[in-house]
Order: structure tokens, then C-alpha cells, then sequence
């Protein structure tokens, strides 16, 4: 199953392409979507649109797992996220790529066990998950990456992407051994 993992964003859309297959994770691509400030909101929302719709087009994930906007400390640039979440899920949608959505405090929850983490914790867990010495240097691509790998360890894949309770157990057992 190859998982697209999104941390939107207007200035700044972190993506990561994760295949997750039975009991081991690999990477396959990680990046950022870098919009201009200099440039209009419709004309920084058109340019996601169309590199998220080339990302999918390029790697065809199985589904797409994107931070949700849960709380925000700054309300100048919330309304902005919004609106490139909204556009960056219009993409997913007419590509017709199922979407998953986790909000930062579960992606935390899930990777390393306390829902209020802090970065350097989630990037030793993204560490650990990919068997990688080495993370992107940009927060937003090792946000997505770790988005990604929530769904891999979520409610989510057991129950929607595995039809009979012996390939639930399959699916844990396989990511117990990656932890260790």
C-alpha cells in the first residue's frame, strides 16, 4: 500500500510517499511544496493544486493521510492553511484517492505513545519507523512522513484496508517487528 502523507500549508506543503507491506515501511519520496508570497492567494492555491494533482498522478498512493487543522496559536494564518487544506483535499478528491485525517496531537499519540510530544521526539520515531539515519531538513516534510506513518499504525488500516481478523493480527504483528 503506498500512502501519501500531506502537511498542508500555504507558504509551505510538506508530502512524503511512504509503501507500507506487511511488516516493513520504506520511503520512496519525501519533499515541500514551496509557494511565493509574492504571488496572490488564488494564484498560491492553483499552484498546490496542480503540484499536488502532479505528485499524485506521478507515485498513484492507495491514499492519502493529511494532517487535520485541529487548534491554531496564530489567526492571521489559519484562514490561509484552511483554504490549502481545502484545495489540497479537492485534489485528493478528484483524483479519487481515499483521505484520512489525523490531527497533530493523534499523529504524536500514535508515534510515540503521549499526544503532546515534542518535535524531536516524533523525528526519533520517524527515525526509528524508516530505519534512517538522516531526515529532510524542513519540519513540514518530517511532519508528513510521520502523517504517513500514522495510518500505517492506525484503527484506520485494520478495519478498512483488511477484510478478516487474521490479517488484522498479520498487520500488528508486522508493525511490532518494525519497532523492534
Amino acid at each position: 500500500m503506498k500512502i501519501l502523507g500531506i502537511d498542508p500549508g500555504m507558504a509551505i506543503i510538506g508530502y512524503s510517499i511512504i509503501e507500507f507491506n506487511d511488516d516493513e515501511l520504506l520511503l520512496l519520496n519525501s519533499g515541500s511544496i514551496k509557494t511565493s508570497k509574492t504571488r496572490s492567494d488564488s494564484q498560491r492555491l492553483l499552484e498546490i493544486f496542480e503540484d499536488i494533482t502532479i505528485i499524485i498522478e506521478k507515485y498513484q498512493p492507495d491514499i492519502a493521510s493529511v494532517e487535520k487543522l485541529f487548534f491554531f496559536k496564530n489567526q492571521k494564518t489559519v484562514m490561509s492553511v484552511a483554504a490549502a487544506r481545502g484545495v489540497i483535499m479537492m485534489a485528493l478528491e478528484k483524483c479519487g484517492v481515499p483521505t484520512f485525517e489525523y490531527t497533530p496531537m493523534e499523529v504524536k499519540q500514535t508515534l510515540t505513545g503521549y499526544g503532546r510530544s515534542d518535535k524531536k521526539e516524533v523525528e526519533q520515531m520517524v527515525k526509528i519507523a524508516l530505519d534512517c539515519h538522516q531526515l529532510p531538513c524542513l519540519d513540514d516534510t518530517v511532519d508528513a512522513m510521520a502523517i504517513a506513518i500514522c495510518h500505517t499504525r492506525s484503527v484506520n488500516v485494520l478495519e478498512k484496508e483488511t477484510v478478516d481478523r487474521g490479517k488484522k493480527v498479520r498487520c500488528l504483528e508486522a508493525w511490532n517487528k518494525i519497532l523492534k
